[in-house]
């Protein structure tokens, strides 16, 4: 995979997104044999967190604006030596280069509220990695969810950075034919085989040399699939004898052997594998080691990271207040029915019955509510998974900072309401005298 647009096509299932994640040192190497070498060299303990890898659900707050999502990434991932001027820049660079000028104050946009396009969001997810302007970056499926236009807006802004010397590898499944002129290599796999690899513009003459002749009309990513699948007449092998004449034609299904275990042999015996192997050879002397989860080196330290997640979880906060304000006006609502049907409690044995009730539906309240604080973190699981591999924080800074903006605010202001108002309206003791008076009084009975 050389600098350029590298990119690994074939079928559901066939295997794109494991090799990707393989590349991209996110998969357990239990179990995996082979090495990954950057430069002839094995990667990097940091890989990670050196290099870029944009997801397919494009995972990127969205109560937050483009801006502030770049701010974020910019002040976890890159060092604090660098000042806060070099990091504005930075991302000014970034929002200028993907073409985010006029939607930069915007916000990203949730499933409730209105925010920007598609291929906006989707390059706000390529944004994010850049920021650590990083040599090699992993897509996973970057035009899903877009229409061909933006799709090739996408893939053409992906062309323009690749120009620059960065290796940008890429899963992609069924793209259109101005899409396919962009790519430099191509990567093709079926059932987890191997079927070609070499420069894109070649596979068309490659396959034709096999006998497999393109629709002037197809596309030639269409074709490619159908040659894999086998669902077309387009993979009707034809033969041709000594003197040119097509003299026999056989489907696929009916040989010997499946097809892609043709396809694969095929590949084996071509010059493009032999001028593979060339290279492979001569990296053949370099000292090789296994590879497990290697410890991520953050950038940055552990109170900064706490100190910077807890500003977006704030700021999350505030740009969706409706849940918060419905869940204290639902605990406003229990209190006051609480406090009405249990008001004016006696200081007999039934009121002591009633006040025991009450403390216990207390304690039953304030313990089961706040475990909802539980479905903060199932939301942003995502969004989490995908920071955290990246090496943008620690597990115990993304769960302090969540901690502290958004999960005490909340609950310690509903406590406090739900227990200030069933407090008075249940008359318990308001004055430290008085409830020493009835200690008193309740130890002489």
């Amino acid at each position: 995979m050389r600098p350029g647009l590298n990119a690994i096509l074939g079928p559901t299932g066939g295997g794109k997104s494991s090799l990707l994640d393989i590349l991209a040192a996110r998969k357990d190497p239990q179990g995996l044999s082979g090495d990954v070498l950057i430069n002839g060299a094995p990667r990097p303990a940091n890989f990670k967190c050196n290099s870029g890898y944009v997801v397919q659900d494009d995972v990127v707050m969205g109560t937050l604006t483009v801006r502030e999502n770049l701010q974020f990434s910019a002040a976890v991932r890159l060092p604090t030596t660098m000042t806060n001027h070099e990091k504005n820049e930075r991302i000014n660079m970034v929002i200028q280069e993907l073409g985010l000028t006029e939607v930069a104050d915007s916000k990203v946009g949730t499933h409730f509220t209105r925010g920007v396009s598609g291929g906006e969001r989707k390059r706000t997810s390529i944004g994010m990695e850049l920021i650590t302007d990083p040599s090699i970056l992993f897509l996973d499926e970057p035009t899903t969810g877009l229409d061909s236009s933006t799709a090739n807006a996408v893939l053409l802004l992906l062309k323009r950075m690749s120009q620059q010397g960065r290796t940008i590898i890429f899963s992609i499944h069924q793209p259109r034919y101005s899409i396919f002129k962009l790519f430099d290599s191509l990567t093709l796999l079926a059932s987890g085989r191997l079927v070609f690899h070499g420069p894109a513009h070649e596979a068309l003459g490659y396959f034709a040399s096999a006998g497999y002749h393109r629709d002037p009309y197809n596309n030639p990513a269409d074709f490619l699939l159908d040659i894999i699948n086998g669902e077309s007449s387009a993979v009707v092998l034809t033969r041709e004898d000594k003197d040119g004449e097509a003299n026999d034609t056989e489907e696929p299904s009916k040989r010997d052997k499946p097809l892609v275990e043709k396809l694969a042999e095929l590949y084996v015996n071509s010059t493009f594998f032999r001028e593979v192997k060339v290279e492979l050879d001569q990296l053949s002397g370099v000292q090789k080691k296994s590879e497990g989860f290697k410890e991520i080196t953050y950038a940055t330290s552990f109170c900064h990271q706490v100190r910077w997640i807890s500003r977006r979880s704030f700021k999350n906060l505030l740009g969706n207040p409706k849940a918060s304000i419905a869940e204290i006006i639902v605990t406003i609502f229990l209190a006051l029915a609480l406090g009405v049907i249990s008001y004016d409690l006696k200081n007999d044995p039934t009121g002591i019955q009633n006040r025991a009730g009450v403390l216990f539906f207390l304690t039953d309240k304030q313990c089961f509510t706040s475990m909802a604080f539980l479905e903060l973190f199932v939301a942003e699981k995502k969004l989490f998974i995908h920071e955290h591999i990246s090496g943008y924080y620690r597990v115990s800074s993304y769960f302090f900072g969540k901690l502290l903006a958004d999960v005490l605010p909340i609950r310690t202001i509903e406590s406090i309401i739900f227990t200030s108002i069933t407090y008075f309206l249940l008359d318990f003791c308001r004055t430290v005298g008085q409830s020493q008076n009835n200690w008193a009084l309740d130890l002489m009975a």
